[in-house]
């Protein structure tokens, strides 16, 4: 089965050079095994795929619960050798910074640890067996008694060097109160693309006797750890509230909204997808070329911050019924970019720059290409640009940077008492760049 629009037929060569020669081939890289803990959401086995960690009921929500509350967190995962295998987890407690805690496994778990993934089921309806694995948490098994930032931690059986996958979330305990505005950024420079970030903290001074010392804010974008403003201290106290206001200081860039995939439907090409192609072992799908977006004007358009939903129009399961789709992205340049690389970005790359997702550049099609699997959804992705000799991701340098974009800006407040061994949650906000 082969489906194009007619208004497509111009991307004729182009189609046909995907599926006709070796390009999906190269995709194809012996996979090394990666065994080396990570503190941050990563997996290191090439047949799992497809790994979301999210409040219950909320496929798109930062991975957060509160400490004592009856929230769960969600984890899935598939593996694509399918079969069962003794999946086993732990968590790990860290500081603001991501780094491991003072505090022993006893101090924060309160159960068994480590455990194992008792809930699995098999895909069926799909080109592509997998197994699809489930965890709640917490559970029977295991609850967390500390709030702070955690590392959900997955191997093989009880072997903790076997490493699967690792998740970030957080618990926090509402000790203080936070109000937060965003606004245009206040220097000149920087007024018509950034966004600033203006909040407040209430406390008790009984409970918080030098706040200046011992609190720290983060504020995040979208949920994004790559780009956090961290450690952030009031700019001014007043009364029992911490003030922070600063000028040029918490701020990001908009950005632009970002792109819509939908690979929901293997019957039909949907919202920008040129082509759709069915080989009775595999589905595969290209993209509609993008092109850079810097110099075009902001217009507004609803979408998940970056995000990606597992979903499915023609099946009731989306978990299991939902495909593995050979998906390729085409940027489309000119010139091949020799100062530095392009890679497609977003959620459905934890908001890192991996290695199998970076766009290679064709001579012959004056574009960048990459070609990843994946699970039936609706997906929000952008290209990040990360200049030789530099680790940051760059998101602006094809998309540009409005200030009147729609972002979610997080919000999270630590403290550490004097003589204390690991940072609390204790604050937790989120306020949108334009809803209020």
């Amino acid at each position: 089965m082969f489906i194009c629009t007619p208004s497509k037929i111009v991307f004729t060569a182009f189609l046909l050079f995907i599926f006709n020669s070796s390009f999906l081939i190269a995709q194809e890289e012996e996979y090394v095994k990666d065994d080396l803990l990570r503190y941050n959401d990563h997996v290191y086995k090439k047949n799992i795929k497809t790994a979301l960690l999210h409040p219950e009921g909320n496929p798109v929500g930062f991975p957060m619960i509160k400490l004592d509350g009856n929230g769960k967190l969600h984890l899935s995962f598939d593996d694509l050798d399918g079969g069962v295998v003794d999946y086993s987890y732990t968590v790990i407690h860290c500081d603001a910074d991501w780094k491991p805690s003072e505090l022993n496994d006893m101090e924060y778990i309160d159960g068994f640890n480590p455990n194992e993934i008792e809930t699995y089921d098999y895909s069926f309806n799909t080109l592509v067996d997998f197994t699809h694995y489930q965890l709640m948490l917490p559970n029977d098994d295991m609850a967390i008694t500390k709030s702070g930032n955690y590392l959900l931690k997955v191997f093989v059986d009880d072997d903790q060097e076997d490493l699967v996958l690792t998740k970030r979330f957080v618990l926090f305990d509402a000790q203080v109160s936070v109000d937060a505005h965003v606004l245009r950024a206040n220097s000149m420079l920087k007024s018509r693309t950034h966004q600033e970030i203006d909040f407040a903290v209430g406390y008790s001074e009984g409970n918080i006797r030098n706040p200046r010392a011992e609190l720290k804010a983060y504020v995040l974008q979208n949920g994004r750890w790559d780009n956090v403003i961290k450690d952030i201290k009031p700019l001014y106290i007043r009364q029992s509230k911490l003030i922070y206001d600063y000028q040029d200081e918490i701020v990001f860039p908009g950005g632009k909204e970002f792109i819509v995939a939908d690979l929901r439907s293997t019957r039909y090409t949907a919202e920008h997808i040129a082509v759709l192609k069915d080989d009775k072992d595999r589905y595969y799908m290209a993209v509609d070329p993008d092109r850079e977006r810097s110099g075009r004007a902001y217009s507004y358009r609803g979408e998940a911050n970056g995000k990606f939903v597992i979903e499915n129009l023609h099946e009731d399961d989306f978990q299991l019924e939902s495909d593995y789709i050979r998906t390729t992205f085409t940027l489309v340049q000119q010139f091949p970019d020799d100062q530095g690389d392009f890679y497609l970005f977003g959620g459905l790359t934890d908001w890192q720059i991996q290695d199998d997702y970076k766009m290679r550049y064709d001579k012959e099609l004056s574009s960048y290409q990459c070609t990843v699997d994946l699970k039936q959804g609706y997906y929000n992705y952008g290209y990040a640009y990360v200049k030789e000799g530099t680790a940051a991701a760059d998101m602006t340098k094809v998309d540009g940077s409005w200030y009147e974009t729609e972002n979610d800006y997080y919000i999270l407040v630590y403290y550490r008492p004097f003589a204390g061994r690991y940072d609390q949650l204790i604050g937790y906000h989120i306020v949108n760049s334009v809803r209020r």
